[in-house]
């Protein structure tokens, strides 16, 4: 399976990674991927039919531009997304660039001209998802291609296919879970007794936050997951303006305290349903299975009709976490085209 990847940050570089650790043990299941392309936005891009060296494309990305990435037979460089996708030699596309939930381009345009293509499409961005699932959908159905998005929501823990495949014989009534690492991280150190500013400081230290925590501590990535939730688990289309959004930077320490004398934690819990959804601070007593997940962990509860309520907990981030999910959706694409 030849792979074009859309950005090459820690995700694609954690997946370059699990591609070249794993190459031996993967054929031995009869699953050979290639690196045919790659596409950033600061380092330049790289183009060979035959698959690049993920080693000199790992020591490329890490000395900051692929000009540093050794010449070889058919290597062409900055060949744009547009031209890699009609070369004809991929079979799947990894978008893996940052996030944008005000309009997911450009990555959408770069997702629908794949699956024009006829590739399939992997994504870790939560944009085109979030925002044009139903696009998505329909354009991959058209061409007979696999839409998949595992590592959207919770990195490499397994949430889509565990609600869509091990639970495809319940009806899933609605979800509710920690859908953000860094928060979850921050109100973790709160209730060890930093104050919310160290609390934050010590996530953009760990590298949880960006410089720029917004989208994390006002709950604008939680929303997006929700939304992806939404629309893979209900075939709800929300759009953001749809859900009640607010974060964690009201809360205080006093507000922490106040609830650990109660038994009581407070979490960032996106709750939805196929009638809607919210993302917002709450307070959950201390014998629900989300109030027990710590640091940068991620959870989600799914209530379903004939098993109750079902948790799954684990990695919400993470580049090897996240690139472990892009190669489990690869499986899966690989396993259904040899059915």
């Amino acid at each position: 399976m030849n792979l074009l990847l859309i950005g090459f940050g820690a995700v694609g570089q954690g997946f370059a990674e699990i591609l070249h650790e794993k190459s031996a043990r993967l054929q031995e299941r009869g699953f050979a991927p290639r690196i045919i392309g790659v596409i950033t936005a600061t380092r330049g891009g790289l183009y060979r039919r035959d698959g690049l060296d993920i080693p000199a494309l790992l020591a490329a990305a890490a000395a900051g531009s692929f000009a540093k990435y050794p010449q070889q037979a058919g290597l062409r460089r900055d060949v744009s997304a547009q031209g890699m996708i009609a070369d004809g030699a991929a079979d799947a596309l990894l978008e893996l660039s940052p996030t944008n939930l005000e309009t997911a381009q450009p990555a959408l345009d770069s997702c629908l001209a794949a699956l024009e293509g006829g590739l399939h499409l992997v994504l870790a961005n939560k944009g085109p998802v979030a925002l044009a699932y139903p696009q998505l959908q329909r354009a991959a159905q058209a061409r007979g291609r696999q839409l998949r998005f595992e590592a959207t929501v919770m990195a490499g823990t397994p949430v889509l296919s565990l609600a869509q495949e091990a639970l495809a014989g319940c009806a899933i009534v609605s979800a509710r879970g920690i859908l953000n690492g860094t928060t979850n991280y921050m109100l973790t150190r709160m209730e060890a007794g930093m104050s919310y500013e160290e609390a934050l400081a010590q996530a953009q230290a760990l590298g949880y936050a960006e410089a720029d925590p917004a989208g994390d501590v006002e709950g604008w990535d939680a929303a997006g997951k929700a939304l992806i939730l939404a629309q893979a688990l209900f075939g709800a289309p929300l759009r953001l303006t749809d859900l009640a959004v607010s974060g964690i930077t009201q809360i205080s320490a006093a507000d922490i305290a106040e609830a650990k004398a109660r038994g009581e934690r407070i979490k960032l819990i996106a709750e939805l349903s196929a009638a809607g959804g919210e993302v917002r601070a709450r307070r959950l007593p201390i014998s629900d299975p989300l109030a027990g997940v710590s640091g940068a962990s991620n959870a989600l509860t799914l209530e379903t009709d004939l098993l109750g309520a079902v948790t799954i907990v684990g990695a919400g981030a993470g580049g090897r976490e996240t690139g472990t999910a892009l190669l489990n959706d690869l499986l899966a694409i690989a396993r259904a085209e040899n059915r």
